[in-house]
């Protein structure tokens, strides 16, 4: 390959976003992604249209929603709230007070860097009966343990997110966005980049097949899960920078398309707060159920699968199904997969310092992105991949120039 002037590894949202804006810079850019597909995290199931990881562009003012040759987001329809509880869709209302609630008021706290569980404690003393509940609503939410999530950086996380109201989607997907990022870029797909050498103004990018890219930078996008278990090893590492890839670990997600032979005859949205399902989203009159389980709920979620008894778990949440057995079940095993390890990266009691770490450049020649530098600016969703792909981006512009 010619010497570039940057390499990216990664093409999640965040890597296909520092891309593009180099590129638009007017620098030599490639971009070397370990899987066969573009998209990272989003990954749009290509038969239903459907989404097994990111699932809908939040907020009014969200900056997915101003990208220019993008369709415009269109919002997603009110869907009945429901919650199983005794074998049984109820409305969400029966759980008092309602796990939503109780979110917004952590959020608008100034909570400490306390464990969430020791907060939802005294914030459900006088209703024992809502506090595991509550928690598994945490758990879905944050993809951590409510003992492991911090309620400073989750209460900060929410109050720095300025993307407004609303659920929204994008037509034909959410690699509608991948897809715009990433016309024109050079892309190397399916051959995983397992070492970074590098000394300043100096990097040569590494892959399993043994192909080499040099470059004067490099934008590392991957989680820094992937670094910590050393499936890339980055030369000459600061002790800060590994301490802090050790800390910012996602919690575990699995999520399916389970396609029914018949059509649901109401849209819902159903919490499980028994920890098995996550959340399932169906959509009147179509046949799709989606699964989205994260923390405890993946592990269980993912062995009902292997072990054939998904459908039975479904049956309590979605009795239309009427014990049919699924006609297809597409499965996205984020905690299975290598190159993400999971959901997103939480915020963790004591390790709020680590996504300030991660971020921060090397000798004017490594620089970092991804959620996982985003920290207490917002929430780990794709608006804020994309905003440290960009600021990743204008790093590097400034240290080549």
């Amino acid at each position: 390959m010619t010497e570039l002037d940057v390499v990216v590894i990664g093409a999640g949202v965040s890597g296909l976003a520092a891309a593009r804006a180099l590129a638009d810079a007017g620098l030599q850019v490639a971009v070397l992604e370990a899987r066969k597909r573009i998209g990272g995290r989003i990954h749009t199931d290509e038969r239903s249209g459907l989404e097994l990881g990111a699932q809908v562009v939040h907020g009014d003012r969200n900056p997915i929603g101003a990208l220019p040759g993008l369709p415009a987001p269109v919002p997603l329809p009110r869907h009945a709230a429901r919650v199983l509880l005794d074998g049984a869709p109820r409305p969400l209302s029966a759980l008092r007070p309602p796990p939503p609630l109780l979110e917004a008021r952590l959020a608008a706290s100034a909570a400490g860097d306390v464990p969430v569980a020791r907060w939802l404690k005294e914030a459900t003393a006088r209703v024992p009966d809502a506090l595991e509940p509550a928690a598994e609503w945490f758990r879905q939410n944050w993809a951590g343990e409510p003992e492991a999530l911090s309620a400073l950086g989750l209460a900060a996380a929410r109050r720095a997110d300025a993307v407004g109201r609303g659920e929204f989607v994008l037509p034909g997907g959410f690699g509608t966005l991948t897809e715009r990022l990433a016309q024109g870029l050079h892309l190397r797909l399916g051959d995983p980049v397992v070492r970074l050498s590098w000394s300043p103004g100096r990097v040569r990018a590494v892959t399993e097949a043994g192909r080499r890219a040099d470059a004067a930078a490099a934008v590392v996008t991957v989680p820094p899960q992937v670094v910590a278990d050393r499936r890339l090893v980055i030369d000459d590492l600061p002790v800060r920078k590994q301490a802090a890839a050790r800390e910012l670990r996602p919690g575990d997600a699995w999520c399916a398309v389970v396609t029914y032979p018949v059509p649901a005859p109401e849209s819902a949205v159903i919490f499980d707060p028994g920890g098995r399902l996550g959340f399932v989203t169906v959509t009147a009159g179509r046949p799709e159920a989606v699964v989205v389980a994260k923390a405890g709920a993946a592990g269980r979620a993912r062995a009902a699968w292997q072990a054939g008894t998904l459908p039975a778990l479904l049956a309590d949440a979605l009795p239309w199904t009427g014990g049919r057995a699924p006609e297809r079940t597409r499965v996205a095993d984020w905690g299975a997969d290598p190159w993400a390890g999971g959901a997103y990266t939480y915020p963790a009691v004591g390790a709020l310092w680590a996504p300030a770490a991660w971020a921060e450049p090397m000798d004017g020649t490594l620089f970092f992105a991804g959620e996982a530098t985003t920290g207490p600016a917002g929430p780990p969703m794709a608006h804020m991949a994309m905003a440290g792909g960009e600021r990743a981006a204008t790093e590097v512009i400034g240290a080549l120039r």
